[in-house]
């Protein structure tokens, strides 16, 4: 195996991101004649990205009732825990964290996958209508079936991946536009809301007040059987949309230039719109519609990067550190009082929204 560093010029950026510099990379031979391309900063943050992720998860792990110190979460992780250790890791925390990790790194890649498509860093589910669509669905089943757990949340996932379908399709003219894209989401996004506060208003109360719980996200009670269907869908669609990561590079920098590359620009932007909008809507039906973390991850990402590109590896771990730290903060920064994790991520992310529509403005793109 071979490293080469390769000077490398800018590669255009997405609207709202910083402007690529010039940077080195290593193009690392292996033995069988395969070319990778490396860059050592973006390895350098996904790096501290899971060690952040993995500490914040063990530190998760050892708060609560029955508070246990982090070499006692990783001992019992390990199989030597007493029995109560093993039943509170085991049982009620693990998956909870578990949990997180795949509804943050599925909102944060499909967030990255519409912010590249669109060209557009507010090209987000949560401005798109994905989120409310999977609300939409919810809602359906809490208030006009009045469904358990499970039916709830596969109401969210066919609401979320309807949604998605509906805003191709009327996005649909000789090909999809980005900028097409986000006028029809924002378009059905209003929509949706009216439909959600009139199924509120059509509730009882039980119903109502189970819906309004639901609709601020959350990861309290979380189990297994969340888990294992999330996991299904994740270990399916993570690696497909990583897969389709170099196409993608390209057609940010616009169809007419990934034509020129030889890249399917139709083929390639299905795929990874499907992919997209089944990743964001089996994450709102597992945890409710966590809001955003597929705005800010991507974009949180690429600025520690400062590489071009969709970076989906980056944007996935930073997915999941956002939403176990936001989780952490949740349950422990208040007391005796526990937040739904949707409510910090909520303040969170407006802050940054807010902070993002005024760098866009000076920058003159809005």
């Amino acid at each position: 195996m071979t490293a080469t560093p390769v000077p490398t010029a800018p590669a255009p950026a997405a609207s709202g991101a910083p402007a690529a510099r010039t940077h080195t990379v290593r193009a690392v031979r292996t033995a069988g004649g395969l070319s990778v391309r490396v860059e050592p900063r973006a390895v350098a943050v996904c790096l501290l990205l899971l060690a952040l992720a993995l500490a914040t998860g063990i530190v998760l792990i050892g708060s609560g009732d029955f508070p246990m110190a982090p070499g006692d979460v990783v001992a019992t992780l390990l199989g030597d825990g007493t029995a109560v250790q093993e039943f509170v890791v085991l049982d009620l925390r693990l998956p909870r964290v578990l949990v997180a990790v795949l509804v943050g790194a599925g909102l944060a890649v499909g967030g990255a996958v519409f912010q590249t498509l669109t060209r557009n860093p507010l090209g987000s589910p949560d401005m798109l209508g994905i989120n409310q669509g999977a609300i939409v669905g919810a809602l359906g089943v809490i208030v006009l079936l009045h469904g358990d757990a499970t039916a709830v949340a596969v109401g969210g996932l066919v609401g979320g991946t309807l949604t998605g379908a509906a805003v191709y399709v009327f996005a649909w003219k000789r090909g999809v536009h980005g900028f097409r894209i986000v006028l029809i989401g924002i378009g059905l996004a209003a929509m949706l809301t009216a439909v959600i506060h009139y199924l509120i208003t059509k509730a009882n109360l039980v119903d109502a007040t189970r819906a309004v719980v639901w609709m601020t996200g959350s990861l309290e009670g979380r189990d297994w059987t969340q888990f294992w269907p999330l996991l299904a869908v994740s270990a399916v669609l993570l690696p497909l949309v990583l897969a389709y990561g170099r196409p993608l590079r390209m057609l940010e920098m616009g169809d007419d230039a990934a034509y020129a590359l030889g890249v399917r620009v139709e083929r390639v932007r299905i795929v990874l719109l499907v992919s997209a909008v089944l990743l964001v809507a089996s994450a709102t039906a597992a945890a409710g519609p966590i809001t955003f973390v597929a705005l800010s991850a991507p974009q949180l990402a690429r600025r520690l990067t400062r590489s071009p590109g969709p970076n989906l590896g980056a944007s996935a771990l930073m997915g999941a550190a956002v939403l176990l730290v936001a989780d952490w903060t949740a349950t422990n920064a208040f007391g005796e009082r526990q937040l739904p994790v949707g409510v910090v991520t909520g303040v969170v992310g407006g802050c940054y929204l807010l902070w993002l529509l005024v760098t866009e403005r000076r920058a003159g793109r809005i």
